[in-house]
């Protein structure tokens, strides 16, 4: 095939026109959502994903040198001070979360991408140069607001370059790759932390050192994902949105990759706007969207108080009431992360196929049940540190969905105008209500040696994500395989 200068290379018309300077019509949010799978959205799926990747070797590191940071003679926590550690992280993320997301919705989603990297990466490496307490509190403060603008900007690129067919599955595949650098981090502590091989004061040290080095690939990486054509639509630059949406459909054509034709009268009417006025982010989420409103709180809070509380504590558990080593903390992790990313692996395609309220409802129900029926068991000492790993494991196949799938509902089912706000407000109130504080009260509850007092801490998480469960059968948004502005009317369309 042989095309002439000027040639559209698909074979399609542009349906884009601009009629004044205010308000015009684009077709580009249904040119994105027919396209099949290429490798343009593959390319999108490894840089952000390989973001989650580094967090979770990052986080499990930082986890699995609690022993360390007790023995540190430059830090010498207590087990209350690893807790307070994993408090100041989210604390982090949470500031991080509101002000970067603020800023995606006006700068957009590319510069915030580079932003919050920069910040997250120099932020993880100076806890590693930390000289005492104080100062490593603060550069964990710092690596979680790095982390917290970048769950807003990359969940925001994710809905908006990712046809609905496969927004799902794509969602909870790229959230869960968290779990692959978790994996990875339980391997690096197997080393870093043996005294064997390395002195234990310049291992934990190196664990945040060298996860800041490797992050330095991310950002050449980043340069692979366009801004989003849809967050120049509102913006009033609807030529540079036509522009990457025809170079995203001349590499899925070259590619081989099909493009189906637009349906009538597909093409939208939107109002510019420079920006968004909070006014409006609070009116809709308080007023016009209610209802989806509690759904995303009610979600973020179960699933943060969740993870928050099991996960940065998992070692002091193993240590604690199973005398693990620390230097063998990585062996009873890499499992434990395993089946961490195989649940949104295996089971984010049915949030496509059989419904996100069905699948949503259903792993937060599994999860609650199979956490309480394993705090019993821990109760009752019926567990080996094999054992209520496996317990956990199981526990995690359906939580890692579920917590996944809270990202994904309160990312599609709010307008795009304030999409990256909406993310950051529901995590930060989530992680406020249901994380900042569990990584403390389970270090606490660890630290006074008492079974029953941690199993409390297990059947409040369970109970929390079981009435999560039943939110979600009842008003979750049935948003698979419909386009965005389809679940949620953007606030610039006009009449």
């Amino acid at each position: 095939m042989t095309l002439t200068d000027g040639e559209d290379p698909t074979g399609l018309q542009r349906a884009v026109s601009q009629s004044d300077q205010r308000v015009f019509s684009s077709d580009v949010p249904a040119r994105l959502e027919r396209l099949t799978w290429a490798r343009f959205h593959t390319l999108v799926v490894i840089a952000l994903g390989v973001t989650w990747i580094l967090d979770g070797l990052e986080v499990t590191l930082a986890g699995s040198v609690a022993a360390a940071l007790k023995a540190s003679p430059a830090l010498a926590f207590s087990d209350q001070d690893i807790g307070l550690a994993g408090s100041a992280y989210l604390i982090g993320a949470v500031s991080g979360a509101l002000f970067f997301g603020w800023l995606t919705d006006r700068l957009g989603r590319k510069k915030l991408f580079f932003i919050t990297l920069a910040v997250y990466l120099l932020a993880t490496a100076a806890t590693g140069l930390s000289a005492n307490g104080a100062m490593f509190f603060v550069f964990r403060f710092l690596t979680g607001a790095g982390i917290g603008g970048e769950y807003t900007a990359i969940n925001s690129a994710i809905q908006e370059l990712v046809p609905a067919r496969y927004r799902g599955a794509t969602d909870l595949a790229i959230n869960g790759s968290f779990w692959v650098g978790a994996a990875i981090g339980a391997l690096a502590a197997i080393v870093l932390l043996d005294p064997k091989v390395i002195n234990p004061e310049l291992g934990w040290r190196l664990a945040f050192l060298i996860g800041a080095a490797i992050g330095l690939v991310i950002i050449a990486m980043r340069m692979w994902i366009p801004e989003s054509p849809r967050w120049l639509i509102i913006h009033g630059r609807p030529e540079d949105a036509e522009r990457i949406v025809g170079d995203i459909e001349r590499r899925v054509f070259e590619g081989g990759g099909a493009i189906e034709p637009l349906k009538e009268n597909a093409g939208l009417r939107f109002r510019s706007r420079t920006h968004t006025p909070l006014g409006d982010v609070f009116d809709t989420l308080l007023r016009k969207q209610l209802r989806r409103t509690l759904v995303g709180l009610a979600l973020m809070a179960s699933q943060a108080f969740l993870y928050n509380a099991i996960f940065f504590t998992y070692a002091l558990i193993l240590t604690e009431f199973y005398r693990v080593p620390s230097q063998d903390i990585g062996w009873y992790i890499l499992p434990f992360a395993a089946t961490n990313f195989l649940g949104p692996l295996l089971l984010g395609p049915l949030f496509d196929s059989v419904g996100r309220r069905r699948m949503i409802s259903l792993t937060y129900a599994v999860s609650g049940a199979l956490l309480l029926v394993s705090g019993a068991l821990f109760l009752a000492d019926l567990f080996t540190a094999v054992t209520i790993t496996l317990a956990w494991m199981a526990v995690f196949f359906f939580a890692s969905p579920a917590a996944s799938s809270a990202y994904l509902t309160v990312s599609e089912t709010f307008p795009v105008e304030i999409r990256a706000m909406a993310i950051a407000a529901f995590y930060a109130i989530g992680t406020g209500i249901g994380g900042v504080a569990a990584p403390a009260l389970f270090g606490a509850l660890i630290q006074s040696g008492s079974r029953g007092s941690v199993f409390a801490g297990y059947a409040l998480a369970s109970a929390l994500m079981l009435g999560a469960a039943v939110v979600a059968a009842l008003f979750a948004v049935q948003a698979e395989r419909r386009p965005l502005e389809e679940v949620a009317t953007p606030l610039s369309t006009a009449e």
